[in-house]
């Protein structure tokens, strides 16, 4: 197995490159941080409450069910998750 194929020496090197940029960068502020957590968590929830919220009057019109709402429900928990997704790797 050559140095190149090896997932030890691979995993090594990445620590080594986050070692050798935190100690060129130093540590996030904790305001960056902590702005990051808010920003993820109306991400989710916009979405989710949007697809609610939409479900339940396309229900109340349709007569009744959750249909529409449990559907519209998970879709915008998924397009809240990929948003959140998506922010986190514009971090990195």
């Amino acid at each position: 197995m050559t140095d190149e194929q090896d997932p030890l020496a691979d995993s090594i090197r990445r620590k080594r490159k986050r070692r050798e940029q935190w100690l060129r960068e130093g540590e996030r502020p904790m305001g960056r941080n902590l702005a990051l957590i808010g920003a993820l968590g109306w991400l989710v929830i916009v979405p989710t409450l949007a697809g609610l919220f939409a479900g339940r009057w396309l229900d109340e019109r349709a007569g009744g069910g959750i249909f529409w709402t449990a559907a519209l429900l998970f879709a915008g928990v998924a397009l809240g998750g990929w948003l959140a997704w998506n922010r986190i790797g514009q971090e990195r």
